[in-house]
């Protein structure tokens, strides 16, 4: 069994001068740094006093899951001599704030639209989305459903 493990440095930049006197004397503003890659800018999302121009924790975390599973699927197709040609996905959270701040996702939903060069292994396309789903490494790591809504569509028949 191998083990990979993954570093990052967060930073909080949102002390605009009274630190966290109150709910309202900061920013919610954050770098993720990663060794040897671009800085993020997050915030915390908009309705939570976030910079609505900035990636927040649940933007984040939805393109991790879709990211990972769209990387699995080829690297899928790939192998089993599916030519993807264009491959894209709305990917879409839902996430349930409680009455007492607390908040979990409670779904995502994939919604890949997927190019593939020939109609002759159009079932096989469909049915490695599954397959990508057991092996995405994100997905894994959850315990709520992530749904695939796919779309694939053939360039020639």
């Amino acid at each position: 069994m191998k083990t990979h493990t993954y570093t990052s440095h967060f930073e909080w930049t949102g002390n605009i001068g009274k630190g966290t006197q109150s709910y309202t004397s900061y920013e919610r503003d954050f770098l993720i740094k990663i060794l040897g890659k671009p800085n993020i800018k997050g915030s915390s999302e908009s309705s939570f006093r976030g910079d609505a121009t900035k990636h927040n924790p649940e933007d984040l975390f939805l393109s991790s899951i879709s990211s990972c599973h769209a990387l699995w699927y080829l690297h899928l197709c790939a192998s089993n001599a599916i030519e993807v040609l264009s491959y894209e996905d709305a990917a879409q959270g839902k996430m349930q704030e409680n009455e007492d701040g607390r908040g979990h996702f409670t779904a995502v939903y994939l919604k890949p639209q997927v190019l593939i060069k020939s109609t002759a292994n159009i079932d096989l396309a469909h049915d490695l989305h599954n397959k990508a789903h057991e092996m995405c490494f994100i997905t894994n790591s959850f315990y709520f459903p992530i749904h695939h809504q796919a779309k694939i569509a053939a360039k020639y028949s």
